[in-house]
């Protein structure tokens, strides 16, 4: 399947895919003024603290410190998500806000009313990205290319046996890339589903989508929908 390409936002979105109708990615780098210019022109969200999920132990738990710099990303991402589905619906911006509680993933209301509309966010190092459904759930993940020393019993315990298996048989070149895109691919089906990371038990239902990162060594997945989708 086509990858789905990514907003740099606030640059131009790009062209809809074919097959991607609805979806849309959206990314910042969280230190970037020219970001943080424009989320001060969107009007602030309404939130409440508290993260979902998380695990400093695992692949990736090094960005999700809290702390100033994270409430900053995480108002940022949020005023970017608003904009790009304000653009998207045709509607005003400080229509939609994005409330979140902890354990649960983010929801859209517009115009103060709960809606469909699905949203995931994913933090990494500098950048966050958001993505949207317009037809229902979605996660999300996004992971800078990992060498992970232990990636057998990671992958083992985590991803599955089949996953494991075909880690294993990869070149050892590029063993990192394609596990890190396991690992994004697992955890945007996770959230898709609003469960935290474990142990593995089974495949979960739904359509994992490649995303088109313009950030190198920078990888992700969308998981949306179920296996008729």
């Amino acid at each position: 399947m086509t990858p789905l390409a990514v907003h740099t936002w606030p640059d131009p979105a790009p062209a809809r895919a074919d097959g991607h109708d609805g979806l849309l990615a959206v990314l910042i780098k969280t230190g970037d003024a020219s970001a943080a210019n424009a989320a001060a022109m969107a009007d602030a969200d309404v939130t409440t603290s508290g993260k979902a999920r998380g695990g400093a132990t695992q692949p990736g738990g090094a960005s999700q410190a809290a702390g100033p710099q994270r409430d900053a990303a995480r108002h940022l991402i949020r005023a970017a998500a608003r904009q790009a589905l304000a653009a998207m619906l045709a509607v005003a911006p400080e229509t939609i806000s994005i409330t979140s509680t902890p354990g649960s993933p983010p929801r859209v209301l517009l115009a103060g009313r709960p809606q469909t509309i699905g949203i995931s966010i994913s933090h990494e190092g500098d950048y966050a990205l958001a993505a949207i459904n317009l037809h229902g759930p979605v996660g999300a993940d996004i992971m800078h290319i990992q060498d992970i020393p232990d990636w057998q019993r990671v992958a083992r315990d985590y991803l599955g046996p089949a996953a494991a298996a075909a880690l294993a048989a990869i070149p050892a070149e590029r063993r990192a890339s394609s596990f890190t895109s396991a690992w994004t691919q697992r955890e945007a089906a996770l959230k898709c589903h609003g469960l935290e990371l474990g142990e593995w038990q089974t495949e979960l239902p739904g359509r994992s989508i490649s995303l088109a990162l313009p950030v190198a060594g920078l990888l992700g997945h969308i998981h949306i929908g179920d296996n008729t989708a």
